[in-house]
C-alpha cells in the first residue's frame, strides 16, 4: 500500500515513529531540505516524481499518496 510507504519515508525524514495519515507535514516540523530529501525518497523507493508544489498542496500522508495513486 503506497500510504504505508510514503508514512515510513516521512517517519525516516523527519526522525519520528508517531506519523498519522493524516498529520500536516509542516505542523511536524518539516521544512523544504527535508521535502526534497523526502522528494528523492519518492523516485528512488516509490519509482514517481513529484513536482515540488505537488508536495506543498498535498501535505499529508493520505493526501500525497492519492495523489501518488493517480499519477502512475
Amino acid at each position: 500500500m503506497i500510504a504505508d510507504r510514503v508514512r515510513a519515508i516521512w517517519c525516516r525524514e523527519l526522525q519520528r515513529d508517531d506519523i498519522s495519515v493524516d498529520d500536516d507535514f509542516f505542523a511536524l516540523g518539516g521544512q523544504s531540505l527535508i521535502m526534497v530529501r523526502i522528494q528523492g525518497a519518492y523516485m528512488e523507493e516509490l519509482g514517481v516524481e513529484i513536482p515540488i508544489d505537488q508536495m506543498f498542496l498535498n501535505s499529508t500522508v493520505a493526501s500525497i499518496s492519492e495523489y501518488i495513486e493517480s499519477a502512475r
